[in-house]
């Protein structure tokens, strides 16, 4: 679980990642938070579910990656538009 304020996520996100910045943090991360981040570079906006099925991990694993890229703000979720009980995750940068 997240120790991070959306407060402090804001804070992060204010101005957009340089190339190096943004390769910098995602270096740091698990090799499937790596390959959710490369899912979102080609298709985003997407939910936990859909993210599951593009990058055949399980959504345990799915959930956890995501938690890790919000960790170091690489990835942003807003609710969606089609259905307001799901959330969709788009990158940062």
């Amino acid at each position: 679980m997240s120790t991070t304020t959306g407060e402090e996520r804001a804070d992060r996100v204010e101005e957009p990642l340089s190339d190096s910045e943004y390769r910098e943090r995602l270096r740091e991360l698990p090799p499937s938070a790596k390959l959710i981040a490369k899912v979102l570079e080609t298709d985003a906006p997407l939910s936990q579910g859909q993210l599951a099925e593009e990058s055949l991990l399980p959504d345990r694993t799915v959930r956890y990656a995501l938690n890790r890229l919000e960790e170091v703000g690489l990835v942003g979720s807003r609710y969606s538009f089609r259905d307001a009980r799901k959330q969709v995750y788009f990158l940062h940068n």
